[in-house]
Parts: structure tokens; C-alpha cells; sequence
């Protein structure tokens, strides 16, 4: 089921195995000047995303064929597109594997219509800032000393998008970087869960602060040797993380 394309509009493909489901998102969604497709099933959802390449994809779980957790491996490892999770299960495992393979997000079914555009919106947004190139007119020497941020042995190109540790490339997702970044600019300082949420997932309100964690703990499976001991990204028990200068 498909509508007619607005030219300048953002695209999202909406994959889920229940009619209901897909006319509730897609009548809301439309509303708000997205395109819409959609997929009832894994495989097609797979097919579907590799070839229209929507702006973000909001992935059931449970689907036939192939279930949502392998779509969501299979889409990532091709597109760098955002992934918003549906689930009925509400059990950590579930919502940790499921960022594990890639999703930048998640919503509990039943869900709020309302909570489930503000999440498509925040992961848009974050997308389309990440994307835009800043107008500078400082010279080059200053623009590649402020495109880079060094912290220990911690390196952040901004423009390449890329990290390294110790001088070696760690390979981390859009989100991943955006956390590591946001902690960089201010080393030292700890930064609660949810100003994270607030600046990095764009959350104009207090979601599940569990999402950082999971993707702290990410991060640091690629960036330290010992994340049992980490010295790079650390824990400020009970108020939230920060990046060490040493």
C-alpha cells in the first residue's frame, strides 16, 4: 500500500504483518507530509528498503518470513538509514538486541501515536543536522583544527565522521559517534543519561534512559580494551558518563 509522493517529502517505510498497524502509521504519518511505503513481511521488507532507500524504517519484530531483528541487521549493513524498532515484547533482551543489530530506537506496542511521530521526528532531525554542512569562512587551518577533536587517545574527525583510538579506525554507527562526540567536546564533565537522550536523540522529552546504556556499552566493546576497566568513556555512578582527558 502505497500513496502518492510528495517531491521534497521524507520517506518512511513502515514494516509490520498487521493491516491495523499499517493504516493507523500511515494515515498519521501522512498527515504530518511524509511519504509512505510499506512491507508485511521480512523479506519484501529487506527488498523494499535496498532499493527505495526511505529516509527511516519503522520495523515490527514479530513478521513472517524473517523476523525484524534479521531485517534490521541485513537493512544496516547496507544503508545508514534510522531505525525505529515496534515490539509487543516487553522484555530487556528484546530491546537490547534489538539495538545491538543497529536500531537507533525503540516503542513498546501498544503505543502512543503521538510519542511514536515525536521519536520519527527527533531521529529525522538528528539525521538532517548530522547531514548539513556548516558555512565557515574561517581559513583552512582553522577549519581542520575545529574539525577535529582530540581527547588522550581518543581522535574525532567531524568532517570524515570518523574515530580513532590509539591511532587505529574503530568502525561505530551515525548514533554512536553522536554520543562520543557530544561527550568529547567537554572532557571530564559527566553528562547525565538524560541531557544525552535530550541532545543526542533529539527527545524533547525524558524517554528510556536504558537506550544510552545499551549504547555506552556499545561503544566501549569497540573502543577499549578492557570494558570491564574502561579508560576512555567512564561511569559516574548513579549520575551518568564522560570522556577521561588521561
Amino acid at each position: 500500500m502505497e500513496q502518492e509522493f510528495e517531491k521534497d517529502a521524507k520517506t518512511i517505510l513502515i514494516v509490520d504483518d498487521e493491516p491495523s498497524i499499517i493504516d493507523l502509521l500511515m494515515h498519521n504519518l501522512s498527515r504530518e507530509g511524509y511519504n509512505i511505503i510499506s512491507a508485511n513481511d521480512g523479506m519484501s521488507a529487506v527488498d523494499i528498503a535496498l532499493e527505495k532507500k526511505p529516509d527511516l524504517i519503522l520495523l515490527d519484530i514479530m513478521l513472517p518470513k524473517l523476523d525484524g531483528l534479521s531485517v534490521c541487521k541485513r537493512i544496516k549493513n547496507s544503508l545508514n538509514v534510522p531505525i525505529i524498532i515496534l515490539t509487543a515484547k516487553d522484555t530487556e533482551i528484546d530491546k537490547i538486541l534489538g539495538l545491538e543489530l543497529g536500531a537507533d530506537d525503540y516503542v513498546t506496542k501498544p503505543f502512543s501515536v503521538r510519542e511514536l511521530i515525536a521519536r520519527v521526528k527527533a531521529n529525522l532531525r538528528k539525521v538532517e543536522i548530522v547531514s548539513t554542512p556548516v558555512v565557515n569562512q574561517k581559513n583552512d587551518k582553522e577549519q581542520k583544527k575545529e574539525s577535529k577533536i582530540v581527547v588522550g587517545d581518543l581522535e574525532l574527525d567531524l568532517d570524515k565522521f570518523e574515530v580513532k583510538v590509539r591511532g587505529e579506525i574503530i568502525d561505530l554507527t551515525l548514533r554512536e559517534f553522536e554520543v562520543l562526540k557530544f561527550l568529547a567536546t567537554q572532557p571530564e564533565q559527566v553528562v547525565t543519561r538524560e541531557v544525552l537522550l535530550e541532545k543526542v536523540w533529539g527527545y524533547e522529552y525524558y524517554g528510556d534512559i536504558r537506550t544510552v546504556d545499551v549504547t555506552v556499552r556499545r561503544i566501549r566493546e569497540k573502543i577499549e580494551k578492557d570494558t570491564s576497566a574502561p579508560k576512555i568513556l567512564i561511569t559516574k555512578r548513579g549520575v551518568g558518563y564522560y570522556i577521561a582527558s588521561k
